[in-house]
């Protein structure tokens, strides 16, 4: 299928097409009561942890295993020797689509909505890794589509399944720490190159990569290993940096605890972009360094809550009455609970949460566990789905949410390293001095009410021939 006809097909979804489902194909493979038959994008490096995740369910079969890159995608086209093997995701549409029941997208950031939603729009149920997509309204098309079609979702923020986000939501929810005014997050990331201006020097791309299928719909350029592997991560145009790296496991914390959603306010600070000569352009090509991001969300119970997101080595205050051998995370980051009566500390992953020592006395008894645990992990809750019924940890009518929050923060970002002409001394200078700005945001009409210019980073920027219907 050409590229042009192809984009126009997901543009319309599924219409002029009739797809049978792949379980009363006669012959095929058996129905999906018992097997999830499954195409997976992106299956080195993450990808490869995913389907090996999925592999141990014994549930799964890979129908094709598809990879830009041969080398990267090596090992797991060994291992599952019987899966097709392709490069472009666009083949496996008009060839396996017939035959498969689901799809797993690990690939860059900026290509999970432009992979995943033609699969979708056929009615094909998906897990796409973390964050969900590249941009706002790609989280909002993700979560319209897979309600419209009744598809089984799952965004691959694991901790969802785990019991931390079910114990430390019931302490939430029961009042332990009464009132919640204000949650501290925080990470390590990034842990990949960080903080450059553009690459415009060419370097041969390696025989075993595609390039232009790499960039799929980012800008054109020349290849540079600047971006590969892992590096595209502190790329705006591939990656969403160290806060779209790790905004959807810690930030959960907070979102699903206290049963947040859109935000209201969002405003940075961030280090600056360097690259041995100070940048003097209005580019940003790169994610900052180092950065924090300031949210206000509300909530019925509590009211306004203050939701800060520190990265880069930036670390929050650490809490009043701290005592020795308590941390405030685990080596990836973590979360603080600021309340009432006392402050509850989560790891990453919403793991291990616990209410500092000096607190104790002052919380009480502690409520019995009542929501259900998931005794799965998070790819086989979301096989168990597709084959079972009942909910996924993270379907993309929450996960989506949750991307669009941590997405946000990156616009406060954007707008921090926005660069304006000073008429006066005709000087490039930060959007943001001498005034620093809020955004404020309209989640239920995805707009920024105060800086126009940021309302062209919600839908982001595609190459000629890959845009979406957003």
């Amino acid at each position: 299928m050409k590229r042009r006809t192809f984009v126009k097909r997901v543009a319309a979804g599924s219409a002029g097409l009739y797809i049978v489902p792949s379980h009363v194909l006669g012959g095929k493979h058996v129905p999906p009561s018992d097997t999830v038959y499954v195409a997976a994008f992106g299956v080195g490096g993450r990808g490869a942890q995913v389907i090996d995740e999925l592999d141990k369910t014994r549930k799964v079969k890979f129908v094709a295993l598809c990879d830009v890159d041969e080398k990267r995608a090596a090992a797991t086209f060994e291992k599952f020797g019987k899966a097709a093997r392709y490069k472009d995701f666009r083949k496996v549409y008009d060839e396996r689509l017939g035959e498969i029941d689901a799809v797993m997208v690990a690939t860059p950031d900026h290509t999970h909505a432009t992979i995943a939603l033609p699969y979708m729009n056929a009615g094909k149920h998906a897990y796409v890794e973390k964050p969900l997509t590249h941009n706002i309204s790609e989280a909002r098309l993700m979560r319209k589509v897979a309600e419209e079609k009744n598809l089984v979702t799952q965004m691959g923020n694991q901790g969802s399944s785990g019991d931390g986000i079910r114990t430390l939501t019931e302490w939430l929810e029961s009042g332990v720490l009464g009132k919640i005014s204000r949650v501290d997050c925080w990470t390590n990331r990034p842990v990949w190159p960080q903080g450059f201006k553009e690459v415009t020097t060419a370097e041969p791309v390696p025989q075993t990569l595609d390039w232009d299928l790499w960039l799929g719909p980012a800008k054109k350029r020349p290849y540079n290993s600047a971006y590969l592997p892992f590096r595209w991560r502190g790329w705006w145009d591939f990656g969403t940096g160290a806060l779209g790296d790790m905004g959807c496991h810690i930030l959960e914390s907070p979102f699903k605890g206290l049963g947040l959603g859109y935000p209201l306010e969002a405003e940075a600070s961030c280090t600056t972009v360097w690259s041995g000569d100070f940048v003097e352009s209005p580019r940003m090509d790169a994610c900052p360094p180092s950065s924090v991001v300031r949210l206000k969300f509300r909530n019925e119970r509590d009211g306004d809550i203050k939701v800060n997101w520190y990265d880069g080595g930036i670390m929050p205050e650490i809490p009043a009455g701290l005592q020795e051998g308590e941390t405030i995370g685990t080596s990836g980051g973590g979360s603080i609970f600021y309340g009432e009566k006392g402050v509850m500390v989560v790891d990453t992953y919403s793991a291990n949460p616990r209410i500092l020592n000096i607190y104790k006395n002052n919380v009480g008894e502690l409520p019995k566990p009542y929501l259900k645990r998931q005794r799965d992990n998070h790819g086989e809750n979301w096989v168990n789905a597709i084959l079972k019924g009942g909910e996924t940890s993270s379907p993309f009518s929450y996960g989506g949410k949750l991307t669009e929050a941590v997405l946000m923060g990156n616009l406060a970002i954007k707008a921090f390293q926005y660069k304006v002409m000073d008429e006066d001394t005709s000087q490039w200078l930060p959007y943001t001095y001498p005034g620093r700005k809020k955004l404020i945001w309209n989640g239920e009409d995805m707009r920024v009410m105060n800086f126009e210019k940021a309302n062209e980073w919600i839908k982001g920027d595609y190459r000629p021939g890959w845009e979406l219907s957003i």
